[in-house]
């Protein structure tokens, strides 16, 4: 799930569990709205943690070898 899911899924979580009044007997709405602002929040987390493990900072002064000049000198 990207970012744009964990949005949605804060968006419609919130949806559900502050701007809605719907009473089911079988289901509580408002949980399921907490549920899904709470998984979204945790992916938004994950996603962030994810992307900054993945940004690869190289130091000034480092020489970047290519393949091709580790194979063939």
């Amino acid at each position: 799930m990207g970012l744009g899911g964990c949005i949605i899924l804060i968006g419609a979580g919130a949806i559900l569990a502050f701007a809605t009044d719907w009473k089911m007997d079988t289901v509580d709405v408002d949980l399921v709205g907490w549920i899904m602002m709470i998984v979204g929040i945790i992916g938004v987390f994950v996603y962030a943690s994810i992307a900054r493990r993945r940004r690869m900072i190289v130091p000034p002064g480092t020489t970047v070898v290519s393949e091709h000049e580790r194979h063939h000198p």
